[in-house]
C-alpha cells in the first residue's frame, strides 16, 4: 500500500478544520458504572467522545452537578460527538442530530456541529442503512452539520458520501459489538486508498492488536466502545487501545517492507572467509 503524504512533524487528525492529537475515539455505552467510563476515557487520552443522544433528554438535563455522563466530563478537554444511534430512518436520525447540536451548545461548545450519523433499520445484524444514511447526510450537510457517516465497508457508498460533503466516513470492521475484528480487509483498503477525507474504522474491533492493524492499513482513526467497556479491566484496555493505535499509526507512517515470495538473508554472504582461515 502506498503511504499517503503526511506532515510527520505535526501528525494531527483533522476533521474539517478541527485538529486532534489523539486518533482514538471512545464510545460511552455498555460500561457498568459511570466511574469506569470516566477512568477509561482518561486512560485512553482520547479527545473525542461519542454519546447516543437517544439515551439523553437534553431539555431536562441538569448541568449543575456530576450525576450523569454529560455533566461529569470536562468538555473543555473533550470534544462531544453526538450520535444518532437508535435511529431506524433518516427522519429519526435528523431529529436526533438536531437535539445533539443543541446539547453541544449547552455544554459550551458553540462551534461544534459534529454528528456521528447512524441509520440502522436492521434489528439482527445492526448493519447501517445505506439509503437512509445518504438521505440524512444530504439534509444535515445542507443544514451546516459536520457529518461523520457510519457505513458498511462499501467503497462506492464511501465515495458518494465524500462527494456529498461528509467530513469523514466510518466503515465498520465487523458487526457492532461483535469483537470479530477486521473482516473485510479488501474493501477497507479500497476505501482508505480512494478517500480524500478521514477514514475512521468503527465497530467490531475487539483488541489492541486489531486497532493497530486498522491503523497500519492507513485508517486515520478508530472508534472503540464495547472492547473497552466489556473487558475485565476497562481502564487497562483503554490504555492498551491507545498504545495500539499509536503503534499502528507509527508503523504505517514508517512504511512496512514489501512481502516477498522467497527468504532474504539479513547477513551478507560475502566477507566471512576469515572463519575458514
Amino acid at each position: 500500500m502506498t503511504v499517503k503524504k503526511y506532515n510527520r512533524s505535526n501528525d494531527k487528525l483533522t476533521i474539517q478544520d478541527k485538529e486532534f492529537s489523539s486518533r482514538l475515539m471512545l464510545g460511552t455505552g455498555k460500561y457498568k458504572t459511570l466511574l469506569l467510563t470516566q477512568e477509561s476515557i482518561e486512560a485512553s487520552q482520547t479527545e473525542i467522545v461519542t454519546v447516543a443522544i437517544r439515551r439523553l433528554n437534553s431539555n431536562k438535563l441538569p448541568l449543575s452537578n456530576n450525576s450523569n455522563l454529560i455533566t461529569s466530563l470536562n468538555w473543555k478537554k473533550l470534544w462531544l460527538l453526538p450520535n444518532t444511534a437508535g435511529a431506524k430512518t433518516a427522519e429519526e436520525a435528523i431529529r436526533l442530530a438536531c437535539l445533539g447540536r443543541e446539547l453541544t451548545k449547552r455544554i459550551g461548545q458553540e462551534e461544534n456541529n459534529f454528528v456521528k450519523l447512524e441509520v440502522i433499520s436492521d434489528p439482527k445484524y445492526l448493519l447501517p442503512d445505506p439509503i437512509g444514511t445518504f438521505k440524512a447526510a444530504k439534509f444535515l450537510i445542507q443544514k451546516g452539520f459536520c457529518v461523520l457517516s457510519y457505513i458498511s465497508p462499501d467503497p462506492m457508498l464511501a465515495k458518494h458520501l465524500e462527494d456529498l460533503g461528509c467530513a469523514t466516513v466510518m466503515p465498520l470492521a465487523s458487526p457492532i459489538g461483535s469483537g470479530q475484528g477486521l473482516q473485510n480487509m479488501l474493501n477497507l483498503r479500497i476505501i482508505i486508498e480512494n478517500s480524500n477525507i478521514p477514514v475512521i474504522i468503527d465497530a467490531g474491533i475487539g483488541s489492541a492488536s486489531e486497532a493497530a492493524l486498522a491503523m497500519e492499513l492507513g485508517a486515520d482513526a478508530v472508534l472503540v466502545n464495547t472492547a473497552i467497556a466489556q473487558s475485565q479491566v476497562p481502564k487497562q484496555m483503554a490504555t492498551a487501545m491507545k498504545l495500539g493505535v499509536e503503534a499502528g499509526r507509527s508503523s504505517y507512517l514508517a512504511g512496512r517492507i514489501q512481502p516477498t515470495k522467497f527468504a532474504s538473508s539479513s547477513s551478507p554472504a560475502q566477507g566471512s572467509n576469515f572463519l575458514y582461515v
